[in-house]
């Protein structure tokens, strides 16, 4: 008989009750979100909302100009997303398939760039943007922020994985090299792609610091600028908060559900050798 194996029950009993910790501070956000402001200061707390109302919502969506703030938010993640998909597909296309002196030292020179933090060109570039004349515009949200070097690399990783018989096959049935690169090799590399666009999304939807120093005016300020704000005016009225976090949030967890196969099928393809 064979030996009963506790390593897999075991595996899948941390993993969901590590899940339902990750889970619990989600579902308090969402209940307190439909509470009152005496039933969420009551002692014992409830899970369960007593007296459920849609009030805090409404103060969210009216109080303060919350749709304002999301449109700025999907404007600027848009069109940052459009940007890095566009600059790291070529960038990667040029550094896995294109064969010329230094190009292993300017990918390492591109890839270290990764550990240079925020804060240390934060402000050279705020100095920048304003000798432009874009603070407070979209110009200044956007277009620094339209080049990933994740995505480079995560792209270039992908792109030498596909095989040099095929664009040798390609070539001889007369396909150029940018055919090859949009009928050939971004099908090939549609789980990286994918995966790049969601981690683009969430950093531009949750970008905090940058638009709070290149923003003036309210009409200018995405969803977690004028959340921040939000906060400050209500920093008592904990219902309203949490439908307001709700509201933030509850985008990027249906975006990260519906993608979550590409992303786990990029990373696992991602140390593939050529």
């Amino acid at each position: 008989m064979k030996r009963l194996s506790w390593d897999k029950p075991l595996i899948y009993l941390i993993l969901s009750v590590g899940a339902i910790l990750m889970l619990l501070p989600f579902l308090w956000m969402l209940s307190t979100s439909f509470k009152t402001i005496a039933e969420s200061l009551q002692f014992p707390p409830t899970w369960i909302p007593q007296h459920f109302t849609l009030e805090n919502y409404k103060i969210v969506w009216t109080k303060v100009n919350f749709p304002r703030y999301i449109w700025v938010s999907t404007v600027v993640t848009f069109f940052t997303l459009i940007g890095v998909l566009i600059t790291a597909t070529i960038t990667a296309y040029a550094l896995s398939w294109f064969h010329f002196k230094g190009r292993e030292v300017v990918f390492v020179a591109i890839l270290s760039l990764m550990m240079v933090p925020i804060p240390v060109y934060v402000v050279p570039l705020f100095i920048l943007v304003q000798s432009l004349g874009w603070v407070d515009t979209f110009y200044a949200l956007i277009v620094p922020w339209t080049v990933n070097i994740f995505g480079i690399f995560l792209l270039r990783q992908h792109f030498r994985s596909v095989p040099r018989d095929l664009y040798d096959a390609a070539v001889i049935d007369g396909c150029g090299r940018l055919r090859f690169l949009w009928q050939i090799l971004i099908p090939l590399t549609k789980p990286a792609l994918v995966t790049i666009a969601v981690f683009e999304i969430i950093g531009s939807w949750n970008a905090f610091m940058w638009p709070l120093m290149v923003t003036n005016s309210d009409h200018m300020r995405p969803i977690q600028v004028g959340l921040a704000y939000f906060a400050q005016g209500e920093s008592t009225n904990y219902p309203a908060l949490m439908a307001a976090s709700t509201i933030v949030i509850l985008p990027l967890i249906i975006l990260f559900f519906l993608a979550q196969k590409q992303i786990v099928e990029s990373y696992s393809r991602s140390g593939l050798k050529e």
